[in-house]
């Protein structure tokens, strides 16, 4: 039996006005998925536990089938994992974002300036590594120490650094003033001083300098926020008796996979936005299924980051994109080796959480789910995969490792 994962990040939804008060899956053109909804099981998954923030690392957690009440110490640990940064006990690992900074008037605070972009418009990871390693140089201290990752996605660690401190994630506070969202508690002076210098070094850096000449926005600025230590995890195997891997382009994603066994599939033109490679990950689940991998989540990052920005037209296209180039060739491939070799499979598409264009954060609603299985029709309502479709059914599973659970041994 062959077991498929398709996470589209963020992909749930409100009625968006411009979409004629449809969400983004109800708009969308999503031929497979509506055409298998009607003979799957369809229902409502709650992927966040009560307490928790709506973060993509306890909600991806959960869907691989792992409780985040129990083993989530925070997104960066994770982060850190995936890159291969070697941690003691006692470090601590902050979320390291390049971020835009607007400045209101020359010679403006700091604390003046408005968050313009989380993402540092979408700054490549050559640039950014080059980034990283000056303020590496720049700001580290003998505990202190800043790591790459990709695009504006990068790591600090902190030697017994302080875990009871507030931070807020960058993509919360689109377009406000950052005065009330900067580090609060435990050694907040530090990270507030880190941020600020941060600004300082960056400020006429030959990246930027390049950057702003040709019209793109410049990475002003760390943000520092999903601080945690490394966590401990079973295996997939040891819990669901299944080889597997993992196809992103988010370290958080693969960090989770790392830290539960599973392999790690990169592929080139993955990007985690909207302009991502889909063929090349479909492609990369076919040769995990081909070489004899049981199981295989795929995420796709782009709806999130779609949502993150507001932009209701793309996050309806990265659906689209993930139905036409992910869902259906892979379920192509799926029954053609059913036809050849008599071997079944199970197909899981959901989001982690909602991340609604409106209002441009996650949210901790539960998530339409659709779970189909080749040798039976389980379907139970829905006339398409939606939220509304999926609502209608009256399923409701009430963590991810319950859904994960069930689709592995189900039957």
């Amino acid at each position: 039996m062959k077991y498929f994962v398709l996470l589209g990040d963020g992909m749930a939804d409100l009625p968006v006005s411009e979409l004629i008060d449809r969400t983004p899956l109800e708009a969308a053109f999503k031929p497979c998925a509506d055409r298998i909804a009607g003979s799957s099981l369809c229902g409502m998954v709650r992927t966040i536990p009560s307490g928790m923030e709506p973060g993509s690392g306890p909600a991806n957690m959960a869907v691989m089938g792992f409780d985040p009440s129990v083993y989530y110490t925070g997104r960066s640990p994770i982060e850190a994992v995936s890159l291969g940064i070697d941690m003691r006990p006692e470090d601590v690992v902050f979320r390291c974002n390049l971020v835009t900074l607007a400045r209101p008037y020359e010679g403006a605070d700091y604390n003046e300036f408005r968050m313009e972009d989380y993402s540092a418009g979408e700054i490549t990871t050559a640039e950014a590594a080059e980034l990283i390693r000056t303020l590496d140089l720049e700001c580290s201290t003998e505990s202190i120490r800043f790591y790459p990752g990709r695009s504006y996605r990068h790591c600090m660690v902190w030697r017994n650094g302080p875990q009871d401190c507030a931070l807020t994630p960058p993509h919360d506070i689109s377009g406000k003033v950052i005065a009330n969202h900067l580090p609060e508690g435990d050694k907040a002076d530090v990270l507030r001083r880190l941020m600020i210098r941060s600004e300082q070094v960056l400020r006429e850096h030959p990246v930027n300098i390049r950057r702003r000449e040709s019209g793109k926005r410049t990475a002003d600025s760390i943000w520092l926020w999903g601080q945690g230590t490394r966590p401990q995890l079973p295996s997939f195997r040891s819990v669901y008796g299944k080889s597997g891997a993992v196809i992103s382009a988010v370290d958080l994603v693969f960090g989770i996979g790392r830290l539960i066994g599973l392999d790690i599939l990169e592929v080139p033109g993955a990007t985690g936005t909207l302009n991502t490679d889909y063929t090349g990950k479909a492609n990369a689940a076919i040769r995990a299924f081909e070489s004899g991998t049981e199981f295989v989540y795929l995420h796709v990052e782009a709806p999130d980051e779609c949502g993150h920005q507001g932009d209701r037209f793309g996050k309806v296209q990265a659906i689209e994109r993930i139905d036409k180039d992910i869902l259906g060739p892979v379920i192509d491939w799926l029954e053609m080796n059913k036809t050849l070799t008599g071997e079944g499979y199970r197909v899981l598409f959901l989001p982690d959480h909602p991340t609604p264009v409106d209002i441009r954060t996650h949210t901790d609603e539960p998530v339409p789910f659709l779970l189909f299985d080749c040798n039976k029709s389980v379907g139970n309502g829905a006339n398409a995969y939606n939220e509304t479709e999926a609502a209608k059914t009256g399923l409701v599973f009430e963590s991810g490792p319950a859904l994960l659970s069930y689709l592995m041994r189900v039957g």
